[in-house]
């Protein structure tokens, strides 16, 4: 931590040399050309496609039931049921459900709290079900056409 502390002052010690952000090197710019990527990439597994998160139907369940509910969640006007439902489409999860074996494989293992992409679904589709649960409840509870949640997770 020291070392990050110090790395600023560092860096702004040479003539020169600034902070900048992504947009503001892109505004600085010209483009020098046109790039068509056709296809999704990754940086993951030797695909180098979605195959890591999308890849069988654990995943692709988990998906469907997840973006099932994007209508009633955001029904509720519920601003943690929302969040929620935004931190269940992290990619980890579905990561972690990967059933890729081989050297790929390793690498899911290697970053996976779960025993098996099975456990890792089994926990997923625990949490989307009681989201929906709690999409019922608040859904009960509604007067008058606004939705409201009194408690919170």
């Amino acid at each position: 931590f020291d070392f990050l502390n110090a790395l600023p002052k560092a860096i702004l010690s040479h003539p020169n040399t600034t902070f900048v952000t992504p947009t503001e090197i892109l505004l600085s710019k010209e483009p020098v050309g046109e790039l068509d990527v056709p296809h999704v990439l990754s940086w993951a597994d030797t695909e180098r496609d979605l195959s890591a998160w999308t890849g069988n139907q654990m995943q692709q369940s988990a998906l469907q039931e997840l973006y099932a509910m994007e209508e009633s969640v955001i029904k509720t006007n519920n601003k943690d049921i929302l969040e929620d439902w935004r931190k269940l489409q992290t990619s980890d999860h579905f990561y972690y459900m990967c059933t890729k074996w081989f050297a790929d494989g390793d690498v899911h293992k290697y970053f996976n709290p779960y025993e098996s992409p099975y456990e890792a679904y089994i926990a997923y589709m625990n949490a989307v079900q009681d989201l929906a649960w709690r999409i019922r409840e608040v859904s009960e509870r509604s007067k008058d056409g606004r939705i409201t949640l009194d408690y919170k997770t």
